[in-house]
């Protein structure tokens, strides 16, 4: 039977055990499923490489839509910590959510929604609200089917509604993990009911190489996919990443083992720039050998890979331009993911200006204890990025005052913008008791606090102006020049406290800019010194959607001016 034939069966079972509710006017085979897989180690590459498939199938003219399921029973991502689970990526309406949707953002060049990323908790808290209301007509709930029924439903609303030629499924964590199992179980039942021709499983592995062997070793990586294949998933597609070159006698072995021609077996080890990735994937076959799984490698054939080799030549560094070295004052230093699209965005103007950014981590809390002028030695320019909480921000008003007064280039970001306020109200406007109310809510002088519009809120994560909001730029400005002259911009926020209105009037008397503001009310959202080398700050998050071949105007001109 065809996916379509499957479906309408279920449709009209009137017992109803199968529960798979399907959108009005929903086909089997007009949309097709990627799902993606890790096995053997977390970090295993699942959002590079997805992207990657992201960007080769819209080379070919795919309509490409991405979707992370995660397992965790958080509705979103934004009362994570750093530390855990990396940076909170944040979309234009305000979804807060796992840092593998600016991966995808930044791949494929276009905004993504809250309906490109799900969890288990999101799951269970529509089939919660559905219990409550009656929806499953007295029906005790179960994982299967209305949890796989609910996802399912999820996956189909989503290609309803973008009409994609492909939807490729990005499962986080790895194979094996309890709180996956239904979310696997969910995919499972998606291949029978659409078809096979319609649903292509991809486990990306790991080939382990210990130092003290010398060589390659698979069992780990066949023993991963086997779990796959006790759940009735058999992959048609397996991407084994490695330190070096995978060996030809490994890809024998996984090939034998786990049932798949060795034509469909890739080894992909360790690259120094991830932007040339999906060339080198589609010289492999890759994409190929998926689409030639769904019957689609006929109909988006490949236009002799110009475009793709001009996208791998621009976001590469032509000859050996002496670093420019970036220094990145936060909290979260031990890890690169809590700050991945900054990360991201210098890497952006390092392919527009031809010069590579090396970034150095600072820990603000340290420079509490430490010399300043040391940690900063060597230093090009500062970044200070957003965050929460009280822990290192006087390391952080040290820097910003350095940078003031050394005239090194300061970009801040968010929280760094209202440390740029803090720290030109204690040192030029002196005001000693200047700080935000979020450090000391009985500051003498508040000149960062908590605005009315989101006082009135309640709930941690509820409370803040979140995704993309207009931005009025003032005419003349830094600001403007750097923005093409554009008298609005719009730009992501993620933030709960703002410049407090009444100390404007002293910050523009002193020589503060506000060359960017919120439409209609006073609140500001981009400052400058115009007499400074370089020192600007935004309250909202421009790395957000800064992209490899167009850099976003704020980090362009600070790298450019670091690299002085």
């Amino acid at each position: 039977m065809k996916g379509q034939d499957i479906l309408s069966e279920i449709a009209s079972t009137s017992s109803g055990e199968f529960y798979t509710p399907l959108p009005k006017g929903y086909k089997a085979g007009k949309t097709k499923y990627v799902v993606v897989t890790g096995s053997v180690i977390s970090g295993v590459g699942k959002g590079t490489i997805s992207s990657s498939l992201c960007k080769l199938f819209q080379d070919r003219g795919l309509k490409v839509e991405p979707i992370k399921l995660e397992a965790y029973l958080n509705v979103d991502s934004g009362t994570l910590n750093p530390f855990r689970h990396g940076e909170v990526f944040v979309l234009d309406d305000g979804s807060e959510t796992d840092l593998d949707l600016g991966t995808y953002e930044r791949a494929l060049d276009k905004d993504l929604r809250g309906e490109n990323f799900v969890t288990s908790g999101k799951i269970y808290q529509r089939i919660i609200q559905k219990e409550r209301a009656g929806k499953y007509l007295g029906r005790d709930v179960q994982f299967i089917p209305h949890v796989t029924g609910e996802i399912k439903l999820v996956l189909r609303n989503l290609a309803m509604e973008t009409k994609a030629d492909v939807i490729p499924i990005e499962i986080g964590g790895t194979v094996g993990d309890y709180e996956n199992m239904f979310a696997l179980e969910a995919l499972r039942e998606l291949r029978y009911e659409e078809g096979p021709e319609n649903v292509c499983f991809i486990n990306i592995t790991y080939i382990l190489e210990p130092n003290s062997l010398g060589e390659q070793k698979s069992k780990a990586a066949q023993l991963g996919i086997k779990r796959l294949l006790a759940m009735g998933i058999q992959p048609q597609v397996i991407i084994c990443r490695s330190q070096t070159k995978l060996k030809e006698s490994i890809r024998e072995k996984m090939s034998l083992y786990l049932n798949l021609a060795k034509e469909n077996v890739f080894g992909v080890h360790d690259v120094s720039n991830i932007y040339g990735l999906p060339l080198k994937l589609r010289k492999k076959g890759f994409d190929e050998a998926i689409l030639r799984e769904l019957n689609l490698e006929k109909k988006f054939k490949t236009n002799g890979n110009t475009a793709l080799k001009d996208w791998t030549k621009k976001t590469s560094i032509q000859g050996k331009a002496k670093p420019v070295t970036i220094g990145i004052v936060g909290k979260y230093t031990g890890s690169n993911d809590a700050y991945i699209s900054i990360l991201k965005a210098l890497e952006h103007c390092s392919f527009k200006l031809n010069r590579p950014v090396k970034a150095k981590w600072v820990d603000a809390t340290d420079l509490e204890k430490k010399k300043l002028e040391k940690e900063l030695k060597g230093i090009d320019g500062v970044i200070v990025p957003g965050g929460f909480g009280t822990r290192g921000i006087e390391g952080k008003i040290a820097v910003a005052k350095h940078c003031r007064e050394k005239n090194l280039p300061y970009l801040g970001l968010c929280l760094g913008f209202q440390i740029a306020l803090i720290e030109f109200a204690r040192n030029v406007l002196n005001l000693k008791g200047a700080n935000s109310t979020e450090f000391d809510p009985k500051a003498k002088e508040p000149v960062v606090c908590l605005l009315p519009e989101q006082a009135k809120i309640e709930g941690l994560g509820g409370n803040m102006r979140l995704g993309g909001r207009d931005v009025e730029v003032k005419p003349g400005t830094i600001a403007s020049k750097l923005h093409g002259n554009a008298k609005t911009i719009r730009r992501r926020f993620r933030h709960r406290f703002e410049c407090n209105p009444d100390y404007i009037p002293q910050f523009e008397k002193k020589g503060i800019v506000f060359s960017g503001k919120a439409p209609k009310v006073p609140i500001m959202q981009i400052l400058e010194m115009p007499e400074h080398k370089f020192m600007m700050a935004s309250q909202f998050h421009p790395e957000l959607t800064s992209r490899p071949l167009n850099p976003d105007g704020l980090f362009l001109e600070f790298v450019r001016k670091s690299a002085e």
